[in-house]
């Protein structure tokens, strides 16, 4: 049985996984994701058209968010799982179906005669599940619409993923827009025709609008639970005692599993995305918050096999676990491996009397620390001495320095960049690919520290505020500051942020250690020609081109 994936960064052979996924994605899962994402445009088919005439059902907006969040890489490794959202999603398309039907009688109208994606109806049982999805995979719209147009549909796609992973964040903290869960259906609905590579051009565009709102949605709702990240040290070596690691994402689980954890005596630590959360008020209230252990996803093998507790798996992220530690890592949300237990926030209990049962940290660690929580409320607080900085020569450029991580090579390009900037330079960070550098000593510039970190990949909304703030102070646009971007990429959240930024018109942004396997050249000269889109060079190339001569 064969496969083609090309949706992330460390594709194989910088062309596509055909055999197995790099990611740990075999066959049967690749073909079950491209079938909910078939499924899915045919939901959005009858949705988009019964919401213009004035029809919804929250159910089928919450739907597609998690079918797209889903299938985001590293999320959800099970066949079973996958088909038991499959045949959700058959019931949710026949539920969209009858909602069109009736609001085309409402409206005295005759309902459209769909066909396609939304004829779709999900097989007996998994074996023809498969089957139908390694019926419509991307090979097959290679063959009848070209590279290029397949290439800028499965940008927009990928978009599309990135967002349902922030709206679904933000949803979980009872926040949702109209007008984001009507584009879901709007873009998908529109991918089912053929279409121009300037109209698909146009459409991924407005995949990085929409995007943008979804960021503010979701920056809205973190702010508004845990309040402002203020900056905060955040011890990165062990405390003696029982413990509990929570990689991922949502700020939800962890602050219901402090909650349910509190005066257990164990201990609770960050890894990989959740390190910023140490800088909410509303989660480092609790004093068992005890630091964070580890780096990046891509290390949690090594990381996750030495840790002497429990783990928690809360979104994105989570590789083929070892048998050394399978009993005591847990999933939740959509998070899935197939023999792993999945457990749901409102009861962690399985998680906690795991981490009882395991020996703990025999003694405390060192005491070393880390700065996080440089939101842009908490920049907006400094950024008079930030523009008195640069007014005087103190703060030459500001370089953003972050994205995804990854086990691929070339991503030491990062931690060389960032170490070898000049003492007045200040690295704005965000995302997983901090821990290239994190841990480094850059000292501060009038009291400023020179590395400030933003937060999450959802804390891009931060970032681009930030940046916003700066032009603002100095009168002019983000494309004249003295500030450059040095992005990393993997998966599609990423993916969803360079559209963002495209739309916003920034400009000269360079991107690496690749370039996505779905960007043909055909496209990069679009992008080249009409954003100044760069790959990462040297870093003595890159940084003479930026700093040289200023």
């Amino acid at each position: 049985m064969s496969m083609f994936c090309y949706q992330c960064e460390q594709t194989s052979k910088g062309s596509g996984c055909t055999a197995f996924g790099v990611c740990g994605k075999d066959p049967d899962t690749a073909a079950l994701q491209d079938l909910l994402i078939h499924g899915l445009k045919g939901l959005s088919m009858y949705a988009r058209r019964a919401r213009d005439l004035g029809a919804s059902d929250p159910d089928l907006d919450r739907m597609a968010i998690e079918v797209l969040f889903t299938t985001v890489t590293n999320v959800n490794f099970d066949p079973e799982r996958l088909a038991e959202l499959a045949r959700r999603l058959g019931e949710a398309i026949q539920r969209a179906r009858l909602l069109y039907q009736e609001a085309c009688r409402s409206a005295g109208r005759q309902p459209e005669i769909l066909d396609g994606p939304a004829t779709w109806q999900p097989a007996a049982d998994l074996n023809g599940l498969i089957s139908q999805g390694e019926e419509i995979g991307i090979e097959s719209r290679m063959e009848s619409r070209g590279k290029d147009a397949t290439g800028l549909e499965e940008l927009i796609v990928y978009g599309l993923k990135g967002m349902a992973a922030y709206a679904d964040h933000a949803l979980v903290l009872g926040r949702s827009d109209e007008r984001i869960n009507a584009f879901f259906h709007e873009a998908l609905d529109t991918l089912v025709q053929a279409h121009t590579p300037e109209e698909l051009l146009a459409l991924a565009l407005k995949v990085g609008e929409v995007n943008l709102a979804t960021m503010a949605l979701l920056d809205s709702a973190h702010t508004e639970t845990f309040g402002h990240p203020q900056p905060t040290a955040v011890r990165i070596e062990p405390k003696k005692g029982k413990a509990i690691l929570v990689s991922g994402h949502d700020l939800l689980d962890l602050l219901e599993l402090l909650e349910q954890t509190e005066g257990t005596g164990i201990q609770v630590y960050t890894h990989g995305e959740m390190l910023p959360a140490h800088g909410y008020p509303e989660l480092n209230r609790f004093a068992h918050l005890a630091g964070n252990y580890g780096g990046a996803w891509q290390d949690q093998r090594r990381e996750f096999d030495s840790f002497p507790g429990s783990i928690l798996m809360t979104t994105n992220c989570i590789q083929k676990p070892k048998e050394s530690y399978k009993g005591r890592i847990f999933t939740t949300g959509l998070v899935a491996w197939p023999g792993v237990e999945h457990v749901h926030r409102s009861d962690f209990s399985p998680l906690i009397e795991a981490a009882l049962a395991a020996d703990g940290f025999e003694e405390d660690g060192p005491d070393r620390t880390i700065l996080v929580g440089f939101g842009h409320e908490a920049v907006a607080g400094v950024a008079p001495t930030v523009v008195e900085a640069v007014k005087q020569g103190a703060i030459r450029h500001f370089f953003l320095i972050g994205g995804c991580d990854g086990a691929k090579s070339g991503r030491n390009y990062y931690t060389e960049f960032a170490s070898t900037l000049p003492s007045d330079c200040v690295i704005l960070t965000l995302a997983c690919g901090k821990y290239r550098f994190n841990k480094l000593p850059f000292g501060e510039v009038q009291g400023i520290p020179r590395l400030l970190d933003v937060g999450q990949c959802n804390d891009a909304y931060s970032a681009i505020q930030i940046a916003l703030l700066l032009a603002e102070a100095f009168q002019t646009d983000v494309n004249s500051l003295p500030l450059s971007l040095i992005l990393s990429w993997y998966e599609q959240k990423a993916v969803v942020i360079l559209l963002t930024l495209l739309h916003l018109g920034i400009r000269n942004i360079r991107l690496g250690p690749s370039l996505p396997a779905f960007i043909t050249p055909a496209m990069l000269s679009i992008l080249v020609d009409k954003f100044h889109i760069m790959p990462i060079t040297t870093v003595e190339q890159d940084m003479a081109a930026i700093l040289g001569g200023s």
